[in-house]
């Protein structure tokens, strides 16, 4: 009976617990991982860059909630993982990264891309870990697995040498050409012999369980989840202001994101809608609300913030009425207790604490009057933003660009954005279409995201229109991957604001400092870029070609050819003094 390969026993865990894209850059550490998980039904995914395939796989987690999975080769192949890595932890993703490794008789002796692999992954991860024998590694990515997606979610490392991965003939033969084995004269080289001997044995038939120690620090909640949904059901009562914030991790590993908006829609409070959770009510509700968000917080008397944490994008906690009664639902306890304590804090998955909260409240309040004054303060700024855009005039006015976008993207279209000035925009405008279909990096504000995004946004949505929003810095990270979308056949529509700048840092910086020094960029031909990797490439300089530029690019996507549309942007002023530092 033929043993099964170390590869082919990694890829029968990922296919029992749902996994089936596994993204990669080939190497010849993992490559029985490859075959392995082909051989299961798993597609594999080959990138041009380690990062896209992490970041790949962090949106299929987002967009799917089965745990993502990544593959890379040793040594430079894990380092260049690191920025991704850590932006899937600070957005709490679960995610598996393996990685390749040196064989484990040669760890530390100077082998080919031999490095201290876990003290680089231990920061970055929940866990990370190395397996020493074949029989360990199928409990070890159960165990990685669980990790991942227990508890506040997120990334896990294993690191799988080589000879782990090979069937043990082949293993065998290895190391009686590099040993020796079998030719030993002397006691010392007989001695040798018997070690490698002894090793292999132990490597094929050592212990099954992995190494599962895990540092777990437990803080103490301020109330039970029962006890804080009873609170917030009472605070909800009496509330005259009321509103909800709604976070990323309240659909992170949601496989039914409804049920939520369902909550959402029974609690028939004003919602605000952040990081993945954008969409979640769909395009268009008459319960959500995206502009001036921090004139209602200082406002609202109850604020429930769910799966947010109290970090600049809420002011530190500061942006809250201090006479509000402060309510929030996170898996963390830290994000709960840093910058600002609620009045009630419940240790729970956000979602599940909504739910709970809309099954216990029953009728809701109306709240008219404090409807009618946020919707009248959401209509005043599209009004505003509608005016101040420009379809006349040289160049492509970004506010006017965005409206034309917002109207012919497809109900159903995904959205992923990766820039500063042109994707932040994008924001006021551009309406994400439904639930889990919004992708951006998330708290750490990580540029370069958007190639690896929109490969696993297009591959988990075959035959629905995915929009990836480039700003013309950005690109440059990734757009090497519509190289990796024309050979797997997806067909994402890129858009990239060309205006020649690191825009959002140079709006500050030349005003401040009296530089541009080091924020200006050619306006470089991105299109023909794509065009050279198969897809197809299309310049937008004419405002009047606006709906049409847009309109051929979905028809060509629709084709299965993936497009990229350089447009030339008008300079503007909308977003002066925004930048977030």
């Amino acid at each position: 009976m033929t043993q099964e390969h170390g590869g082919a026993i990694i890829a029968g865990v990922l296919a029992r617990h749902g996994v089936r894209h596994l993204f990669t850059l080939c190497g010849g550490h993992i490559s029985p991982i490859l075959t392995g998980a082909d051989a299961r039904g798993i597609k594999v995914v080959d990138v041009r860059d380690e990062g896209n395939a992490v970041f790949a796989a962090d949106a299929v987690a987002r967009m799917t909630g089965i745990v993502g999975v990544a593959a890379v080769t040793a040594g430079p192949g894990v380092t260049n993982t690191v920025t991704a890595l850590k932006n899937a932890q600070m957005a709490q993703t679960p995610l598996l990264l393996l990685g390749g490794a040196t064989a484990t008789l040669l760890k530390g002796r100077g082998s080919l891309q031999d490095i201290d692999q876990l003290s680089l992954m231990r920061p970055l991860t929940k866990w990370a870990t190395t397996v020493r024998a074949v029989p360990a590694l199928g409990a070890t990515i159960e165990r990685a697995i669980h990790v991942a997606t227990s508890g506040v979610p997120g990334p896990v490392f294993v690191e799988v040498p080589v000879d782990l991965l090979y069937p043990e003939a082949i293993v065998r033969q290895w190391y009686e050409k590099e040993a020796g084995l079998g030719k030993a004269k002397g006691l010392t080289a007989r001695a040798i012999e018997l070690y490698i001997r002894g090793h292999l044995y132990r490597q094929f038939r050592g212990p099954v369980l992995p190494d599962v120690e895990l540092p777990s620090v437990k803080l103490r909640t301020l109330r039970s989840p029962t006890d804080g949904v009873a609170d917030a059901t009472r605070a909800l009562r009496s509330a005259a202001k009321p509103m909800v914030v709604v976070g990323s991790q309240a659909v992170v590993g949601v496989k039914d994101p409804e049920r939520i908006a369902r909550a959402l829609a029974q609690l028939a409070v004003p919602v605000f809608l952040g990081g993945m959770a954008r969409g979640l009510l769909g395009r268009r509700s008459e319960l959500q609300f995206r502009h001036a968000r921090g004139q209602a917080l200082k406002e609202a008397d109850v604020v429930i913030v769910c799966g947010f944490p109290f970090d600049f994008r809420l002011g530190y906690g500061r942006g809250i009425n201090r006479s509000a009664r402060l309510i929030a639902a996170n898996l963390s306890v830290a994000e709960m207790r840093k910058n600002r304590r609620p009045d009630v804090a419940v240790e729970m998955h956000a979602g599940d604490f909504l739910c709970a909260l809309a099954n216990q409240l029953g009728a809701a309040g109306r709240w008219d009057g404090w409807f009618e004054t946020l919707r009248g303060r959401e209509r005043a700024r599209d009004v505003e933003i509608a005016t101040r855009a420009a379809p006349q005039g040289a160049l492509i006015d970004p506010l006017h660009f965005f409206l034309r976008l917002e109207e012919a993207m497809a109900p159903d279209a995904a959205l992923v954005v990766d820039g500063g000035d042109f994707v932040a925009t994008a924001s006021y405008i551009v309406r994400p279409r439904a639930p889990l279909a919004w992708l951006d990096p998330g708290v750490f504000g990580t540029l370069g995201v958007g190639g690896g995004y929109a490969l696993g946004a297009a591959l988990v949505r075959p035959g629905k229109e995915t929009w990836l929003l480039w700003g013309d810095g950005s690109s440059a990270y990734s757009l090497a991957e519509f190289d990796t979308y024309v050979r797997h056949g997806v067909a994402p529509i890129a858009v990239i604001g060309n205006d020649g700048s690191w825009a959002q840092i140079a709006r500050e910086q030349v005003e401040v400092l009296g530089t541009a020094l080091g924020t200006e960029l050619r306006k470089s031909d991105y299109h023909r870029v794509a065009e050279g990797y198969g897809g197809v490439g299309l310049l937008l300089t004419d405002p009047t070609k606006v709906d049409a530029t847009l309109q051929e690019a979905k028809q060509i996507a629709a084709s299965g050819r993936p497009v990229c549309i350089n447009v030339h942007l008008r300079a503007t002023d909308f977003r002066k003094g925004s930048i977030s530092m």
